[in-house]
């Protein structure tokens, strides 16, 4: 290694900003969060077509249940400061897995052909952890501490076959909402994304 080489290794060390490391994470993780949201409108549209009548007529809608202590992101949230926003999606983002294992269960017991919406499901759960995990790198990489421990949601049972597809009904729908509301709180943060 020449004099010079050295001089530029010395100097790349002493002048590295966190900032590129910082806009390269948030770019990542609202790109997943940004992905995730269109895996989550198909797993809510595969799983309203196995649930039969009558989820899949027109104009059916439930009224907005909280699941295990998890509900819609509130009104409010948007006009909550960014690191806030990110605290509150990690926190539900860290509920969902457990609750979309239980509605895979349910599922498998009802519809045991459903390949794929049992794979979508398992995937969702697995996607709203590394979701979750990295928002919450987000926060320490802004300096902002993620909330500490999140209880586990209650175990979200039902009795009866109409009760589970509601359920699962909610939990998909607010895997959505959650992934969304992520990708949209993200995206203040993205350069050139609105402020």
């Amino acid at each position: 290694m020449s004099r010079r080489e050295g001089s530029l290794d010395s100097q790349a060390d002493s002048s590295v900003s966190p900032l590129p490391h910082l806009e390269a994470k948030i770019r990542q993780t609202h790109s997943l969060a940004r992905l995730l949201t269109k895996y989550a409108e198909q797993l809510l549209q595969e799983y309203v077509q196995h649930q039969g009548d009558p989820f899949g007529l027109p104009g059916f809608s439930l009224p907005r249940l909280p699941v295990a202590g998890l509900r819609a992101p509130d009104p409010g949230h948007a006009g909550l400061p960014v690191p806030e926003q990110l605290q509150l999606d990690a926190g539900a983002l860290a509920l969902l897995p457990p609750l979309l294992d239980v509605v895979r269960c349910r599922q498998a017991e009802l519809n045991p052909r459903a390949a794929r919406l049992l794979r979508r499901l398992e995937d969702a759960a697995r996607q709203a952890r590394a979701l979750g995990v990295a928002v919450e790198a987000v926060l320490v990489v802004l300096g902002t501490k993620p909330r500490c421990p999140r209880p586990e949601p209650a175990a979200a049972t039902t009795a009866g076959v109409f009760p589970a597809k509601v359920l699962g009904f909610h939990v998909c729908g607010l895997y959505h909402e959650w992934v969304s509301r992520t990708e949209a709180d993200l995206g203040q943060l993205v350069p050139g994304g609105p402020a």
